[in-house]
């Protein structure tokens, strides 16, 4: 199994939740809130292949239909990350562009903007992530900038290369340098939390559960 396989494997085991406890306890950010999944199932941990899209003209050279450099620059451990913050309705993702990604093994779409065709998408069961839904084309009204340039999602800039978790609750970023310990940290916390799930279980009460080894849990290191 490859480093990068290994990692994966195991973000896809926590939930963004303890993700988030683990960037907290560390000072680190990457939380993204309100990009929905609408399509697909479970979680998903990618690493990030990121599309910026604008207004106005293109970039100089050949014309080519927004996010398909995407997909083509993508394998089997990609996300593809979408900004489509222009404020104009239009779509940044649709049917044609799932079609695509799925035969490429791309594991999923986040896009905080505007996706359309999200019932093929579920028909495929294509895991998407937005924060909004339209019927309206991207054509004279929205065109790609750049492939594999930082772009934003909710608060968070995603950088080509980040590690991406999105889950029914949350889509987390790490950045690569510090995947390993936001990794480790996440993995006790979910351990700790276990352990207090067997006492619960085994009839502790709850107060004693939920006492001052969870309150102190998020601790900064």
């Amino acid at each position: 199994m490859s480093e990068i396989t290994e990692t994966l494997a195991r973000l896809s085991a926590i939930d963004t939740c303890a993700l988030s406890d683990a960037l907290d306890k560390l000072g680190l950010t990457g939380q993204v809130t309100g990009l929905r999944r609408e399509s697909g199932a479970g979680r998903v941990a990618g690493v990030a292949v990121t599309v910026k899209l604008g207004t106005g003209d293109p970039p100089p050279g050949p014309p080519s239909h927004l996010g398909t450099k995407a997909i083509e620059a993508s394998d089997e451990h990609s996300i593809i990350v979408v900004e489509q913050r222009t404020g104009v309705e239009a779509g940044c993702w649709g049917g044609l562009l799932t079609r695509g990604a799925r035969h490429a093994n791309v594991r999923a779409v986040v896009a905080d903007g505007p996706v359309r065709d999200i019932d093929e998408a579920r028909e495929l069961e294509f895991p998407i992530f937005t924060n909004k839904l339209t019927c309206f084309t991207a054509r004279a009204r929205v065109v790609e900038k750049a492939t594999n340039v930082p772009v934003e999602i909710g608060s968070v800039t995603v950088h080509p290369g980040d590690y991406i978790v999105a889950d029914a609750t949350a889509v987390i970023v790490i950045r690569p340098e510090n995947v390993a310990q936001v990794l480790g940290t996440a993995e006790d916390i979910c351990a700790r939390e276990a352990a207090m799930i067997a006492e619960m279980a085994k009839g502790t009460k709850m107060s004693d559960v939920l006492g001052g080894n969870y309150e102190h849990m998020l601790r900064k290191i």
